[in-house]
């Protein structure tokens, strides 16, 4: 039966969602060189388009019609048999459209945040092909497999809330595979690339924070108290991996800066979205404190050792902390606040933190080799990469045709 204060809280939250993208595409705009601002906005918009479309045509079958297989399959193909009435196996109190319609939002964001590892040198038509089918063979099986009726991975137990392994280690991974094979920006040893535009990633990252809310909290998919709980959990871990990344700056590098802040904070909220909905407020304390350890490792030891170009740190921070987040699950997660979920280890159920590994390896397994196999066939049918006269020129002007700003003599 509907409830409208359900359905009432889902719309919220798929629009809050929705908001996501264009705040993703100003924190990472703002990180890029002025000369290729408008080639993130326009990626993230286009995508925004592209994948809704995706989305109800076949992705939302795919992922979510109820399968044993590979994929849900094609029998809600252009939305056939999704209407007004609640499909109870995913949420019997709010329309099948509103479900629908807020797991659209889930599957734009995805193949986004992969922008972050190829950005200021990826041909446009390349991109477009190349997230098409990721979604389609990438995203929506492992959305299958982690929330779909008869997925494996959900029929195994794996708990993941809002994502950590649907969205943050599937488009990490993917991340640091497009990094290694499209290659280094032209320059990047031999110079630091400074974010042209702080206020603008910063204000990025205040509508990442805020459509994080609906991320987490809406992903209860009803307005009680699960959702109530995910909403302090996840505000409660951003804040703290926010501190810690600006104290640990503080302590090797001299001074807290602002970039590390929000850097910390959006680690935060990637790792704690598969717990948000089982684990405690002081399991959420450690968890923020742990993701801007780990990956403030990542990112500033790990990355320049190796030498590979994550232009904006898509693996190090949504890659490395999904993981951290899904691990996290099997160690805090309790049914005191989820009686649907299930006990961690501190709570004596050692089988979940091995199910929850199963899951990191499965997802950064398959991610990674479907990566590498599609960006290989699309490099076959358009070079993925812009010529050095373009990449230089920026491609505002090379792909688009624009400037994001005019300067008057």
């Amino acid at each position: 039966m509907i409830n409208t204060g359900d359905t009432a809280w889902v719309l919220v939250c798929t629009a809050l969602v929705m908001l996501m993208t264009p705040g993703l595409a100003f924190f990472y705009g703002g990180m890029v060189r002025k000369k290729n601002i408008l080639g993130i906005l326009m990626q993230c918009f286009t995508v925004l388009c592209i994948l809704t479309l995706q989305w109800i045509l076949f992705g939302y079958s795919l992922s979510f019609a109820p399968s044993k297989g590979f994929f849900g399959g094609l029998a809600w193909f252009g939305l056939n048999g999704v209407g007004f009435k609640p499909y109870a196996d995913y949420a019997a109190t709010i329309p099948h459209e509103a479900f629908m319609l807020f797991q659209a939002m889930f599957a734009v964001i995805t193949p986004a945040l992969i922008i972050g590892a190829f950005a200021e040198r990826m041909k446009f038509s390349a991109f477009l092909l190349f997230t098409i089918l990721w979604a389609t063979f990438v995203y929506d099986p492992v959305c299958h497999w982690v929330w779909g009726m008869g997925g494996w991975l959900k029929e195994l137990g794996v708990l993941d809330f809002a994502g950590g392994s649907v969205v943050h280690i599937n488009a990490g991974v993917a991340a640091l595979v497009a990094a290694l094979m499209i290659g280094k920006r032209k320059g990047y040893e031999n110079k630091p690339v400074p974010p042209h535009n702080l206020p603008l990633t910063v204000l990025g990252t205040a509508l990442l924070w805020f459509g994080w809310f609906g991320f987490n909290a809406g992903s209860a998919l009803a307005a009680n108290e699960v959702a109530v709980h995910a909403f302090l959990v996840t505000h409660t871990a951003a804040a703290a991996a926010g501190a810690t990344w600006a104290l640990l700056e503080w302590v090797f590098n001299g001074k807290p800066t602002i970039f590390g802040t929000i850097t910390g904070s959006v680690a935060g909220l990637a790792t704690i979205t598969p717990a948000s909905g089982f684990v405690t407020a002081g399991a959420a304390v450690a968890i923020g404190c742990a993701a801007s350890v780990v990956c403030f490792i990542a990112v500033a030891e790990i990355k320049p050792r190796l030498g590979y170009d994550d232009s904006l740190d898509a693996f190090g921070v949504h890659g490395v902390g999904g993981m951290l987040g899904t691990l996290a699950v099997g160690l805090f997660a309790s049914k005191a606040i989820n009686p649907a979920g299930a006990d961690g280890l501190l709570y004596g159920n050692p089988r979940q933190l091995l199910v929850q590994f199963t899951a990191v390896a499965a997802v950064t397994v398959y991610s990674l080799v479907a990566t590498y196999l599609i960006i290989k066939f699309v490099n076959v049918l358009i070079k993925v990469r812009v010529p050095d006269r373009e990449e230089i020129m920026g491609l505002d002007l090379t792909q688009h045709h624009e400037h994001a700003y005019t300067l008057l003599e």
